[in-house]
């Protein structure tokens, strides 16, 4: 591994928890698989949660090029890509491009992960057809978005944010199965936790740690995977037939 994989991995339990849920959900499909494995991370320009895990990772992103990007630093320009190949291991290849069109290879990978992506598609039912298509027989589809049951949609590049309901609809048109849950309370920890860290501010920096944790810990309580009012991200697993 490399230092900054090092660095985040120890760094995980005083990060805002997102990330470490959708890590989880990933190895724990890992650990079914046998034989090498091949991950495909879509939008995944930092791709944080597939730091370290065993397996191949190829991340497909669009180019930066509009203004809205530049300004909610989005997408792939070629410091980016250096950036990513500098810092992680086991990223085998970078691609620009769009999940709607991808023009990559049937049957595939093993794992789609797509985290806070989905909202800004619009065409999903394109983008998520073509997830099924990449995908193995019997590949799983891991995604995050913004919990649509609770949070308003002000974000001037998001088509949508989909209720828990809507999403299992959409994922149910392509896949055999499909696994959805709440995530990560909301409150005044979580806001905390999502200020940046700096060192001329360390005040800051410990306030948004100790955020962190304490979000960590609330959003780890049982009920919040039914908990619609409340909580921020709905996360997804769907199953493609074997």
């Amino acid at each position: 591994m490399k230092y900054y994989e090092i660095a985040r991995r120890s760094l995980e339990p005083v990060l805002p928890p997102l990330y470490a849920r959708v890590r989880r959900d990933v190895l724990s499909e890992l650990r079914d698989l046998s034989g090498p494995t091949l991950i495909l991370d879509v939008g995944g320009r930092k791709s944080p949660y597939t730091i370290g895990v065993p397996a191949r990772v190829h991340i497909l992103d669009l180019p930066r090029e509009s203004e809205i990007q530049n300004e909610l630093n989005l997408g792939l320009n070629d410091q980016v890509v250096g950036q990513i190949q500098r810092r992680r291991s086991n990223i085998e290849k970078v691609i620009l491009g769009n999940m709607t069109r991808s023009g990559l290879p049937s049957n595939a990978y093993d794992i789609v992960v797509s985290v806070e992506v989905l909202e800004h598609v619009e065409r999903d039912e394109l983008f998520i057809d073509e997830v099924c298509r990449v995908l193995k027989p019997g590949g799983v589809f891991i995604m995050t978005t913004p919990n649509g049951d609770f949070i308003e949609n002000r974000n001037p590049d998001h088509k949508r944010h989909y209720k828990l309901r809507e999403l299992a609809i959409l994922l149910d048109k392509f896949f055999e199965r499909s696994e959805l849950e709440y995530a990560i309370a909301g409150g005044y920890f979580r806001k905390a936790g999502l200020r940046p860290w700096a060192v001329r501010r360390p005040i800051q920096t410990l306030a948004s740690i100790f955020g962190n944790v304490v979000n960590s810990i609330q959003s780890a309580s049982t009920d919040v995977a039914t908990k619609a009012i409340g909580t921020h991200h709905l996360i997804a697993k769907a199953y493609k037939r074997v």
